[in-house]
């Protein structure tokens, strides 16, 4: 099973549709074989869901993202695991022990109202 985590300098990237790359887990009998780095390319929002199919990932793991993602992902059989932060290493440790939650509800609900950080999202109103 591949599992994408939104990536940047070894973090879970904040803002799902701004990530510059996925890091990119093949996760098999409870444990990671092995994981690449792959570049988004400056493919965002509405385009990442058939980017993340495309590459067979059957799991995202992100910080922040909006409803309109999560019925994307949802749409493309992608199970997502929201509000994640720190370590994508650690993060993908959790997942595969059973001890990364699963949201289905929308982090980051405030596009069009101005301020998405540099880092992640910016705003008060998405889970870190």
């Amino acid at each position: 099973m591949k599992v994408a985590i939104t990536y940047e300098n070894g973090e879970v990237f904040q803002h799902f549709g701004r990530t510059p790359a996925f890091k990119v887990y093949e996760v098999a009998d409870g444990k990671v074989n092995s994981s690449e780095v792959i570049d988004t390319n400056g493919t965002g929002h509405g385009a990442l869901a058939g980017f993340l199919g495309g590459i067979g990932a059957e799991v995202l793991i992100c910080g922040g993202i909006g409803g309109g993602a999560i019925a994307a992902m949802n749409d493309a059989g992608i199970k997502v695991y929201a509000g994640a932060s720190g370590s994508a290493d650690e993060a993908i440790n959790a997942y595969v022990n059973g001890n990364l939650p699963q949201i289905g509800d929308a982090t980051c609900d405030h596009h069009g109202h101005g301020g998405h950080g540099e880092n992640g999202c910016g705003h008060g109103g998405c889970h870190q």
